[in-house]
């Protein structure tokens, strides 16, 4: 298994601690392209493994998609990998900032990370995820309905990523009312 897969512990819950990201500068120009059908996939393998647990299908969401994408984005760009944004805030103020409490005042989110070497297939990523006790849990909490999925391709990734090709996966869980 020459494949470098990196996992982190998940944040679980709205005010669940999130791991520490460092922040190494680079320019912002960098070129990302975003692997659709990696998402797609991702979202069919996951919704088969909820399915297997007895567990309604995430829908998938455009606030929560967005707020995955411009974290992917931010790491592949200024080569972190965390549940931290770049700033240093925690994970559940950037996805507040585009799905935020219900009309009754209620919500909860959740999220996945990993990146891996360029070659992931969408049933790699769940069998990663499905072994991580945090990762799982967010994929198998029966209160999520809704989900946004963020999947790069970045060449020469810097940072973290030490120059190499990587892919990167944000999964963004979610619940309002």
């Amino acid at each position: 298994m020459g494949r470098l897969v990196r996992l982190v512990a998940v944040a679980v819950v709205l005010l669940g601690l999130a791991a520490a990201s460092g922040g190494a500068a680079t320019s912002p120009s960098r070129s990302l392209t975003a692997a659709n059908a990696l998402e797609a996939r991702v979202l069919g393998e996951l919704n088969a493994v909820r399915r297997a647990h007895g567990l309604v299908p995430l829908r998938l969401s455009r606030p929560l998609t967005s707020a995955a994408d411009v974290h992917s984005r931010a790491m592949g760009t200024y080569g972190f990998f965390g549940h931290d944004s770049r700033d240093g805030s925690e994970f559940w103020l950037r996805v507040k900032r585009f799905y935020g409490p219900g009309r009754q005042g209620t919500w909860s989110v959740g999220e996945n990370l990993l990146w891996s070497t360029t070659g992931l297939d969408a049933q790699r990523a769940l069998d990663l995820w499905m072994q991580s006790p945090g990762h799982r849990k967010n994929i198998l909490t029966p209160r999520w309905r809704e989900i946004g999925l963020s999947a790069l391709t970045v060449p020469a990734a810097p940072g973290v990523f030490g120059g190499r090709d990587v892919v990167i996966i944000t999964s963004d869980f979610g619940v309002r009312s």
